[in-house]
């Protein structure tokens, strides 16, 4: 049988090889008849790239904005997208800078979708990125998406200086919410970190003044301005000080004008420093407040034209951006329009080609497959035939053990251990196997004219010497009523094969079978005190059949040896 079976499995798998290399080979002749393939192009340097951040070093963000677009696109060309996503961000700071805040967060919120948070070597893109979406988001006072983007900033960084500016800006969202406790929080934990620098604790000395003064109008915001005043003095730090100079006039204003004065002009003094537009209107603002009436009119002249003329940068900037998206994407459209042009013409040729390289192919695979299918068929029907004589010599095979050979040892069993036993019986029963090996390659009639409570009980007790004994419980007539003939026949076979492997194997002592019905389910329980089953057991030809009777049941068979010592069996079946 194993023999069949090898050779039925090297058939097919030679039949399938050669099925494959049949297919291989068409394909390779389709693959041909398309066109060459051009080689890979080597990447070139991005060159816009560059250009962008040589005139962000010299101050002109229009044109870097520009060269940073056309850089993504060249690396989206490319399929570079991480590069294509750095290009966005400084698109996106660039825009924001210019107060373009609608159009930096789009861009930023586009730029997203081109880096990938689970490597960490882009975590410092999208860091930046997040940050300045939050600051736009900040500035066009939707502050609760800003404090969410700041979270997400923070979540990516390990730099616990950029952490520190990250979450000093997320205060300030705060204090705009009306938040001062959550506000005072974030400050007073960045001033309790060991490694902050003089220029940061004096930022903070600041902040939690400020807020402090925002949630309280009678706390006194002087001495910390103050203190941090004088650091920011001898550090040099103009940024810093237009801050304090700006914190201290807007606290003097309603209550020391001179000395409110005298900060709000010192503030318009450093931000024309650091050229800071926003912070000279800020100064102006405050002048133009506070300041005696004839001066007053000067401010605003100064403040109306600068205004203005910030207003006009912005809404040239703004255009500007715009109109530098616009015709990006409007050459992506008339270049995706002239390559779906050209694609449709290519799928013509080739849908030609194709249909008739098809027509071949069909041919010739049809030919072929019919040609496999024939002989696997003529294969198949000859090994059918072989293994239906085999199916056959097994049956008849089982049909001898059962019969004769377990009928054989039974008889043998009780002639061995009744001495009185009665000479005409044992030859009866001798005659009985005669007759049923004559007919052994017929099928065995099944009748229904006999009592199996007394068949089952004679199989049992026939193999009880003074040395065995054997145990019968729950064998009634009630029992077996429902089960048909067919079942009956076998569960007698099997009972016999246990019992001859028992005799033959297990010196067993004790020996008990117990039957039971539950619900719709005969069990049949088989205990001894014998040997067991020993290590690496193999099934004989008995225990093969038994297993092939309880599948032919439907019916379940389970072996439990009991330490050294003993075995357990138990066999299961619906009743019909």
């Amino acid at each position: 049988m194993k023999e069949a079976i090898k050779l039925s499995f090297n058939l097919v798998k030679n039949n399938r090889l050669k099925y494959h290399y049949l297919l291989l080979f068409f394909l390779l002749i389709f693959l041909s008849c398309k066109q060459k393939i051009k080689k890979e192009e080597k990447k070139e340097e991005n060159i816009y790239y560059k250009k962008a951040f040589g005139y962000l070093d010299n101050g002109r963000s229009d044109s870097a904005f520009f060269y940073f677009n056309k850089a993504k696109d060249a690396y989206l060309l490319q399929k570079d997208s991480l590069e294509a996503g750095k290009s966005l961000v400084n698109m996106g700071i660039i825009s924001a800078d210019k107060g373009d805040y609608f159009g930096a967060q789009e861009i930023s919120l586009n730029a997203l979708s081109y880096f990938d948070t689970k490597k960490e070597n882009q975590h410092v893109y999208i860091r930046s990125n997040l940050n300045n979406l939050a600051i736009v988001t900040h500035k066009l006072e939707d502050y609760q998406n800003a404090l969410s983007f700041y979270d997400s900033a923070i979540s990516l960084s390990k730099d616990s200086l950029e952490t520190r500016v990250i979450l000093n800006n997320k205060a300030i969202t705060y204090q705009k919410l009306k938040n001062y406790i959550e506000a005072l929080k974030i400050y007073n934990s960045i001033l309790k970190v060991p490694s902050l620098n003089r220029k940061e604790y004096a930022r903070m000395l600041t902040n939690i003044s400020y807020t402090k003064w925002l949630q309280n109008s009678t706390y006194n915001a002087v001495p910390d301005y103050l203190k941090a005043l004088h650091i920011r003095t001898e550090e040099k730090d103009l940024l810093g000080l237009n801050s304090s100079y700006s914190h201290l006039a807007e606290y003097y204003a309603d209550k020391r004008i001179d000395s409110a004065l005298i900060y709000a002009k010192r503030q318009f003094h450093t931000a024309n420093k650091v050229n800071s537009v926003d912070d000279r209107l800020s100064a102006l603002q405050m002048l133009v407040r506070i300041s005696p009436a004839k001066e007053t009119k000067q401010y605003f002249e100064i403040y109306r034209n600068l205004n203005d003329s910030l207003q006009t940068a912005r809404r040239s900037a703004k255009n500007q951006f715009a109109l530098i998206r616009y015709q990006t994407e409007k050459r992506k459209a008339e270049n995706l329009k002239l390559q779906k042009d050209n694609s449709d013409k290519k799928h013509q040729i080739y849908t030609r080609e194709l249909m008739l390289l098809g027509a071949l192919f069909a041919f010739v695979a049809l030919t072929a497959i019919a040609t496999l299918w024939y002989k696997k068929r003529k294969q198949r029907m000859e090994l059918e035939a072989q293994n239906a004589l085999r199916n056959s010599q097994l049956n008849t095979s089982k049909r001898v053990h059962d019969v004769v050979a377990n009928g054989l040892y039974r008889v043998m069993t009780e002639i061995e251990n009744q001495a009185d036993m009665d000479r005409e019986n044992v030859l009866d029963k001798i005659e009985a196997l005669y007759e049923k090996s004559r007919d052994i390659s017929y099928e065995e009639p099944v009748t229904s004219n006999y009592n199996f409570q007394e068949i089952v009980s004679e199989i049992l007790t026939s193999f009880a010497t003074d040395q065995t004994k054997i145990l019968i419980a729950g064998n009634t007539a009630d029992l077996w009523n429902k089960v048909s003939n067919l079942v009956k026949y076998e569960i007698e076979q099997i009972l016999q094969e246990l019992m001859v492997n028992m005799k033959k194997h297990s010196g067993a002592s004790h020996v008990g079978i117990k039957f039971e019905q539950k619900t719709d389910q005969v069990n049949i329980y088989y205990t001894d005190n014998g040997v067991g089953l020993p290590k690496g057991f193999q099934q004989n030809n008995g225990f093969r059949n038994t297993g092939n009777r309880i599948d032919t049941i439907k019916g379940a068979i389970t072996f439990e040896t009991t330490g050294d010592k003993g075995l357990k069996i138990k066999i299961s079946f619906p009743i019909s």
